[in-house]
């Protein structure tokens, strides 16, 4: 490979994690070149994207994506797993644990290292957000009620073509409501938020589940289901 080849290889490795067009990306790398940075490494390729966006990453710890990896490949905590390089990282470089975890978790997906939805202990989950033409008190009501989980359950049986079971798991006053999933589907946490402009945001992360398949199903199911909120 020429290293005209090579140049171009990188910029398209960068346009693909950052979005950017050719030209936008062709000239930051040159401009570090020019700045005295050492030439540009080619990125090597990712396996998956990370939840956290490169520019939110770099903006938050000071890093992209493509640093922080490089800096994790050399560990020796890399062959000791997520806790061990979390570890290091809070205790080394990030104060924020949770900006700690996000580093990991997302370096665990460009490098092949952790599957689709796969958390730190071991169990899958996923969520679903959107911004509906409903009445914020009459929705969490029915979240409440006996009878608006039954509906739930029968649907999502109905749909998923087995017994389902929706339980209420949170006191009617928190904030987010919890509702458990039996059979092993896991725990629902909803959350209602009133919109400036009278909509309202309904956001449900369903954890607890035991594959990247089950985190599928119950984000399509709740996709539908956030469809027809009224």
């Amino acid at each position: 490979m020429t290293k005209q080849e090579s140049f171009k290889r990188t910029v398209r490795a960068r346009m693909a994690k950052t979005g950017e067009k050719f030209g936008a990306a062709r000239r930051a790398l040159l401009n570090a070149s020019d700045t005295g940075e050492a030439e540009p490494e080619p990125m090597a390729e990712w396996v998956e994207q990370p939840e956290v966006t490169d520019g939110a990453v770099r903006e938050a710890t000071g890093r992209g994506w493509d640093e922080w990896c490089r800096m994790i490949d050399e560990w020796p905590e890399r062959a000791e797993g997520h806790a061990a390089m979390a570890a290091r990282l809070g205790r080394d470089h990030l104060a924020s644990g949770w900006w700690a975890q996000t580093v990991i978790v997302g370096y665990e997906r460009i490098r092949g290292l952790r599957t689709k939805y796969l958390r730190a202990d071991g169990s899958f989950a996923g969520s679903v957000t959107r911004t509906v033409e409903a009445d914020a008190d009459r929705l969490r009501t029915d979240l409440l009620d006996p009878a608006g989980r039954e509906a739930i359950a029968a649907r999502a049986a109905d749909e998923l073509g087995r017994p389902i079971g929706v339980e209420l798991r949170s006191k009617p006053s928190s904030k987010t409501i919890r509702l458990a999933i039996h059979p092993d589907g896991g725990t629902a946490l909803l959350s209602i938020t009133e919109q400036p402009d009278g909509r309202v945001r309904v956001a449900v992360q369903h954890e607890s589940l035991p594959s990247t398949v089950a985190v599928e199903t119950w984000k399509a199911f709740w996709a539908r289901w956030l469809d027809t909120v009224t």
